[in-house]
């Protein structure tokens, strides 16, 4: 392979492990809401996309900087989550998983449909909270983009670990599979619930943030990628959460190899997998791992 060949393959890589970080992001809140609620939530691209938008208004309309929107937008999409549990999800919780899949997909037509009446089609830029990056050889490696990937692979790990390893999390998974039970040590399980999904939803807010100064922003930029995220969740197994983020993170590199040495197939390469995937292992590639642990 010749060094410019080389230089494209690594610089690739990199830009592949910064997109699976937003898949890996996305994918694992996708999860935690399907794994704990048994709803399939088809509003997390709008939610993601509102993330954005909260960004670029507390910006534009209050002066509060990238570093206070990333506090304040996803707490405020987490409210927005709370509210549509209640209104939208709640009545629907003893119905088949396609009812809640159809009211989440009103949802996003709703969501995108006012704010591109408020805000147009054209995408917006949002400028870079951290200007300035790294020369690699191969390529050069803005500040922010490194910080993304950082700061993705922590906020994924924190939350296997708080799922997976606390008494937090082990109350909820036991929510899910016997609510009865959990109810009879004093615990709120409805209220859990509508927490859960406020957090799923927060985490989709806070992606949402972090894609602002990378991806412009834009109306639609959560239905672009939310068939991507998708396909992450179900070759990873419906509600693993570390299969979500594993396989975010695996697809992205794979996206980005195939850019490399078959660019036209880059934009299908997901979904080839996807259905190989289900082929082979139906339940996903992570599901059976995750009952024996």
């Amino acid at each position: 392979m010749s060094n410019i060949s080389t230089q494209l393959l690594f610089g690739q890589l990199l830009i592949g492990l910064i997109n699976g970080s937003f898949y890996a992001m996305l994918s694992m809140g996708l999860a935690i809401i399907f794994g704990l609620m048994n709803v399939v939530n088809f509003a997390h691209g709008a939610q993601y996309m509102l993330g954005a938008f909260a960004a670029w208004i507390l910006l534009n309309h209050f002066g509060i900087s990238y570093w206070g929107a990333l506090l304040i937008a996803p707490v405020v999409v987490a409210l927005f989550g709370l509210v549509m549990e209640r209104l939208v999800l709640k009545p629907l919780q003893n119905l088949d998983h396609l009812y809640s899949l159809l009211a989440t997909y009103s949802v996003t037509l709703i969501v995108e449909g006012l704010v591109r009446h408020q805000y147009g089609s054209t995408g917006m830029p949002y400028e870079s909270p951290l200007p300035g990056g790294i020369n690699l050889g191969f390529m050069f490696l803005p500040w922010y983009r490194l910080l993304v990937l950082v700061f993705s692979l922590v906020t994924c790990i924190g939350t296997w670990l708080l799922i997976e390893h606390t008494k937090l999390g082990a109350y909820l998974r036991a929510a899910n599979e016997n609510p009865n039970m959990v109810e009879s040590f004093g615990i709120n399980v409805p209220r859990m619930i509508t927490l859960t999904y406020a957090f799923g939803v927060g985490l989709a807010g806070l992606s949402g943030v972090m894609a602002a100064p990378i991806y412009q922003v834009s109306p639609s930029m959560g239905s672009s990628i939310m068939i991507v995220i998708f396909a992450v969740v179900v070759i990873g197994g419906m509600g693993s959460i570390i299969g979500a983020v594993a396989t975010g993170y695996l697809l992205g590199l794979l996206e980005a190899i195939t850019k490399v040495f078959y660019p036209q197939g880059a934009s299908m390469v997901i979904f080839v997998v996807m259905i190989v995937a289900l082929i082979a292992r139906p339940n996903g590639i992570f599901s059976a791992r995750e009952k024996t642990s």
